[in-house]
């Protein structure tokens, strides 16, 4: 991978992919090292504590709305659809698109997590595994891949592991060089 250009706007990230690809692990690296607050679109999709419950659509939007407003930012999440609601406010956008297995792996390894119980864990296994083929389906490879062809502004595709530590490892060798 080539060298980040220190020119690249990363005021607001958007950063998408199947469930289990990395999002949050590189929202992490990227928030730390530029001091941005990091917004899961888990934890506005879902209701709080009741993981499986999705919040009010029109409530959840307005949330992912306002959270854009700001004027720095690293968002996540594999929600086509509220990427979409923020895209025009994104200054870069990242796009983790692992292989399934890779992503199945990543799930099976952190486990369940947010109150879900073993069947609604079965379930986003399932989920994880289809993400090539749905259809018709804002989180699906589908929309991602017409979501980051149409994002006009620096965009980067990480489609490994080693890609996305790479790439967060490059970002911040090139802004601390860019520091200097």
């Amino acid at each position: 991978m080539d060298s980040i250009n220190p020119s690249t706007p990363f005021e607001r990230v958007l950063i998408m992919g199947n469930g289990g690809s990395g999002k949050t692990w590189l929202a992490r690296r990227i928030g730390e090292q530029l001091h941005h607050p990091i917004i899961h679109l888990d934890d506005i999709h879902w209701e709080p504590g009741r993981y499986g419950i999705a919040r009010d659509r029109t409530l959840r939007d307005e949330m992912v709305t306002a959270a854009a407003n700001d004027d720095r930012w690293i968002m996540e999440g594999v929600y086509g659809q509220l990427v979409n609601l923020v895209l025009n406010r994104a200054t870069a956008l990242i796009w983790i698109d692992l292989p399934e297995e890779a992503c199945i792996a990543n799930v099976k390894e952190r486990g369940i997590q947010g109150g879900e119980t073993q069947t609604q864990f079965d379930g986003l296994v399932t989920w994880v595994a289809g993400y090539r083929t749905r259809r018709n389906n804002w989180n699906s490879f589908e929309a991602h891949a017409r979501l980051f062809s149409a994002f006009p502004l620096p965009k980067f595709l990480l489609s490994s592991r080693d890609a996305v530590t790479e790439f967060a490892d490059r970002l911040f060798m090139d802004i601390g060089a860019a520091d200097k």
